[in-house]
């Protein structure tokens, strides 16, 4: 079914079911009255019939909601703010609101994202809230579905950053070093970004014939770093260098482990990825890889209005550039003059180029 076809009403699905058109509309208000068992049997049917509900009376008059979806795990860490930032603006330059709905731990993830589906135009979704392939197709059949940081899906297209390349890169940097206990803080299996990042690890012990270690599960917050440090000053680890999957990893591990007597990076050398705000404020700085992340809201919300308004969907992956920025955390000297905060040397000890405006990357307005 094309996106903005007529489909099946919520007659159609309450038949299906084999229950009461008021228990539809109950099951697609949230409404906790309905049975577990006869949720089921309507989710069912309208994943079945790709049924999506009409939230209001304006919407079957006017057949257009003005308002994109972003659908995020959660808003914790500056990733999150600084793409929920980029998607707002974008979208409020393009005449649009905005509906957020975080997921977090949510059982009825499924549930939800139809919810939200039935009032906007369009949908972005970021990978970490891992939504299921078949959801993503069913939505995708009748509207726009954005993956943010992910890999496409049936009926989708994919906006992120490139990972492999720099964490390759990343990984010889502290190799070159001398550093051969290296180890990888992330979990792989939750999003694609964090399998590319330990892909490049992985390929840069390869390529030296060395062999790659697991990665060491971890989720990506305060928490975590916390616990990894006290492990590492337990005498659980032995490593030379940390490759952690983002620098609220990095920044809490190295905070710990400061404040625990470990010479940072002499002892033990750490690095991150994003480059958020604190990475060059802290001492040493912080070696990490920065990725455009406030440009990928934008794109995402420029992709979703060009998607609405009939443009087809993209075959390929959209890919923005990431760039490793050399700081002292790996075992590089401080390039900076004197200590004064606020200096950001690239490898070359220059400033990096800015990002680029996302419209420039972005297709084409006519």
């Amino acid at each position: 079914m094309a996106p903005g076809s007529q489909g099946p009403t919520i007659y159609t699905v309450a038949e299906a079911a084999g229950v009461s058109i008021a228990s539809v509309s109950r099951v697609m208000q949230g409404s906790r009255t309905v049975s577990p068992k006869t949720t089921a049997k309507v989710m069912d049917a309208a994943a079945r019939l790709n049924y999506l509900p009409l939230a209001a009376a304006r919407s079957l008059a006017v057949g257009n909601h003005e308002t994109h979806g972003l659908v995020l795990p959660a808003l914790t860490g500056p990733y999150y703010s600084e793409l929920l930032m980029g998607f707002e603006a974008r979208a409020a330059e393009l005449g649009k609101s905005i509906m957020l709905i975080l997921i977090s731990d949510r059982r009825d993830l499924g549930q939800a994202v139809r919810g939200l589906a039935s009032r906007v135009e369009g949908i972005a979704v970021h990978s970490s809230t891992r939504l299921p392939a078949e959801l993503a197709a069913t939505l995708g059949s009748v509207k726009p579905i954005v993956v943010i940081a992910g890999d496409p899906m049936p009926g989708t297209e994919a906006i992120g950053a490139e990972n492999a390349g720099s964490a390759r890169e990343l990984t010889a940097h502290l190799m070159g070093h001398g550093l051969r206990r290296l180890l990888f803080l992330g979990a792989p299996g939750t999003a694609p970004d964090v399998r590319d990042r330990y892909e490049g690890f992985r390929l840069a012990h390869t390529e030296r014939g060395l062999p790659a270690p697991e990665p060491e599960l971890s989720r990506f917050d305060e928490a975590d770093g916390v616990r990894f440090a006290e492990q590492f000053l337990a005498g659980r680890y032995d490593a030379d260098g940390i490759v952690c999957g983002n620098d609220e990893l990095a920044l809490s591990i190295m905070d710990h482990l400061i404040r625990h007597g470990v010479r940072v990076p002499d002892d033990l050398a750490i690095v991150g990825w994003d480059d958020v705000m604190a990475a060059r404020y802290v001492r040493p700085g912080l070696t990490t890889v920065r990725q455009p992340v406030r440009m990928i809201g934008e794109l995402a919300a420029t992709r979703l209005h060009q998607r609405v308004a009939g443009a087809a969907p993209a075959e390929q992956p959209v890919v923005l550039p990431t760039q490793l920025v050399i700081r002292s955390s790996c075992g590089c000297p401080d390039h900076r003059p004197g200590s004064g905060p606020g200096s950001d040397p690239s490898p070359a000890g220059h400033r990096a180029p800015a990002v680029p405006d996302s419209r420039a990357l972005s297709p084409r307005r006519e």
